[in-house]
């Protein structure tokens, strides 16, 4: 079988926590409690996991947890909790972080621009686009790999490469290491750590700690937001810099090298304004 979980009947009626200690006190939404969302899923565990990578990869939905829940995943395993063979694990996590980027790429190219455009949701903030845009002036396409391990901009940043239209064949290339370094990686440091005595004697405590940290870019982003809002560098909690389709359309030519909007004489996104982010970035 493909998934199976010790005493699985148990584990469906939740009548016997996941892990020997008992369960996580959950942080937040119960959806965004890894162990809980892995107890949910009962003998369908491995189809839960890969489904939950694969939506907030592909479908725009980044409020369910990453990272979180490929350690928790790997260090059950480790233990015995969970009843799946590691490695066939670790290749569907790879197969659904990849193909969650490519679905989201497709929409970018597909939709454009206007995929962006959308007034502020329950689900979708400006600002979310904001960051993802602001990784990319960073990072430039290495973006597509370090926006793995970042809540938010991992959702977004894929979308954003099929906005600008980003060489396909470079794409794809940063999405398999990402995919590999995240999917594979994070989930394989959970199963090692689970194996040590400590670990699973504090399993609870560490995952309580994983999640913590896998929270702690958002709580930044959300200090650094409110630190700029008072200065006046935002407005409504979103970052000047990159909050119009302009100064979008700025990063795109230069991390892309997409020329299909044009400049606004004035503004950024002018061949002056290229030309002194090219010699900063060279500098």
């Amino acid at each position: 079988m493909l998934t199976t979980t010790v005493l699985s009947a148990a584990l469906t009626d939740g009548s016997l926590p996941l892990l020997a200690g008992g369960p996580l006190p959950a942080l937040g939404p119960d959806f965004m409690d890894p162990e809980h969302l892995i107890r949910s899923f009962g003998t369908a565990a491995l189809i839960g996991i890969v489904a939950v990578v694969f939506i907030e990869t592909g479908l725009l939905f980044p409020f369910l947890p990453g990272d979180s829940l490929l350690f928790t995943a790997g260090a059950l395993v480790a233990q015995d909790s969970l009843q799946l063979n590691i490695w066939m694990l670790c290749g569907m996590l790879f197969l659904a972080a990849f193909a969650g980027d490519q679905v989201a790429y497709a929409i970018g190219r597909k939709l454009g621009p206007k995929v962006f455009s959308r007034p502020d949701s329950r689900f979708f903030k400006q600002k979310y686009i904001d960051q993802t845009y602001k990784y990319f002036d960073k990072y430039g396409g290495r973006t597509i790999i370090v926006a793995r391990f970042v809540p938010f901009v991992r959702t977004y940043a894929p979308v954003a490469a099929g906005v600008g239209k980003m060489r396909y064949r470079h794409f794809v290339s940063y999405n398999v290491v990402g995919a590999l370094l995240w999917g594979v990686g994070v989930t394989l440091l959970g199963y090692w750590l689970g194996n040590f005595s400590f670990i699973k004697n504090n399993i609870e405590a560490l995952l309580i700690l994983i999640v913590g940290v896998s929270v702690l870019p958002v709580v930044f982003e959300l200090w650094r937001g409110r630190r700029k809002e008072q200065a006046g560098e935002t407005v409504e909690g979103r970052d000047t810099e990159y909050d119009e389709p302009v100064e979008r359309a700025s990063v795109e030519r230069e991390v892309f090298g997409n020329a299909a909007t044009p400049p606004v004489p004035g503004q950024a996104g002018t061949p002056a304004v290229d030309d002194e982010v090219g010699e900063r970035t060279q500098q």
